[in-house]
């Protein structure tokens, strides 16, 4: 190696008297060339080996979610600043909506109206005439009766007969129709009740739609509108997600899908810790296919999180599928279709195993005392 060195430096060195301006590709050239010549012959490692799949992602809030306003409008106030830290039920923000305020006092003024108990009076004052109505049959019906058993006994007209029978009737028809127009004034309030209480609670659900709240104890990591704009149910205005904990969101090629499962460790390198690696855990992984970047989404937490962190940091993962310690190791372009090639031109069969991006174990055909080189495709 030396000498090869020797004779590059010399020979570029009247080469840079000649012409200086080629300097340093010629230089580069003369030490590729001269590392690969010596480096063309290696001898298989012991190390330790794991094969994974890579993959890219962004770290995730904990229920990380976009807020939406269901009504649209113009925002009226905003509560909330990025950061500030919010309780389940907490206003974010709010819609103009005094259209749906007057909506809701006159629901409200209705309600009062049809309240059954401001009707008991209606109810007594039917139920009264029922009993009245009951009454009037009952007498009607004894003076009837006296007055059959006293034609069947010759005695009176059969025009006072008739006369009685007729009182007797429309007496009974008054008591039932009574009490038909009792049950229906009952049946009509309960309803309107019932019916009123309802649209309060209807408009009242449509004031609440007015006003953005969170669905969970957490950060506002994002407000994305101000007072005075215009927003619609299309428009996301904010993002809350925990404060604490935070999740791993990765896309993995399809390709390499099927070989992942929940439970498989995963070591992690984020661009805000560059110079550490976390260790995690997959979690998830979700059955459908990003069609437009052929990947899918694989969640996984951490075993011990970073002191800080925050949503969408970048990240670069390995998910580990298996992992050997001490393991035969030779380069990947040393080996090709399962053969390796000895530094005296034998090409010899061996068993391979795990294999990552640069390097493959050898598990039997040669030993570490054998001398190989790269094979040709």
């Amino acid at each position: 190696m030396t000498n090869v060195i020797l004779w590059a430096l010399y020979s570029l060195y009247f080469r840079i008297m000649l012409n200086p301006k080629p300097i340093f590709g010629l230089l580069a050239l003369s030490l590729l060339i001269a590392c690969k010549d010596q480096g063309q012959k290696i001898k298989p490692t012991i190390s330790d080996i794991s094969e994974s799949v890579y993959a890219s992602g962004i770290i995730k809030s904990l229920n990380q979610y976009e807020a939406y306003c269901p009504v649209s409008g113009i925002i009226d106030s905003v509560y909330v600043s990025d950061g500030d830290i919010v309780q389940k039920g907490s206003p974010i923000l709010s819609v103009s909506n005094a259209v749906q305020r007057l909506n809701e006092e006159n629901a409200k003024l209705s309600a009062v109206y049809a309240d059954l108990d401001a009707q008991e009076n209606r109810l007594k004052e039917a139920k009264l005439l029922v009993g009245l109505s009951r009454n009037k049959m009952y007498n009607d019906s004894l003076m009837y009766f006296r007055q059959r058993n006293l034609w069947r006994q010759q005695i009176g007209s059969r025009a006072e007969l008739e006369q009685k029978e007729l009182a007797y009737e429309n007496a009974k028809a008054n008591y039932f129709s009574s009490r038909v127009r009792y049950q229906n004034l009952k049946r009509e309030l309960n309803f309107r009740d019932s019916q009123s209480k309802k649209n309060l609670l209807i408009s009242e659900k449509l004031a609440d739609d007015y006003l953005l709240k969170s669905e969970m104890n957490g950060t506002v990591y994002a407000i994305y509108k101000e007072k005075g704009e215009i927003v619609n149910p299309q428009t996301p205005l904010a993002v809350v997600g925990d404060a604490r904990k935070f999740l791993i969101e990765m896309q993995v090629d399809e390709n390499d899908i099927t070989k992942l499962k929940v439970g498989l460790p995963v070591k992690v390198v984020l661009d805000s810790y560059k110079d550490q690696v976390f260790n995690a855990t997959v979690t998830r992984i979700n059955p459908l296919m990003n069609p437009r970047s052929r990947t899918f989404l694989v969640e996984a937490e951490f075993l011990k999180q970073p002191q800080k962190l925050y949503p969408n940091i970048s990240l670069e993962a390995n998910i580990v599928l298996s992992y050997k310690k001490s393991a035969l190791i030779v380069p990947r372009n040393y080996v090709l279709n399962d053969s390796v090639l000895k530094s005296d031109g034998t090409k010899v069969k061996v068993k391979t195993g795990l294999r990552d991006y640069q390097k493959i174990e050898i598990v039997s055909g040669i030993t570490d005392q054998d001398e190989l080189i790269p094979v040709s495709p």
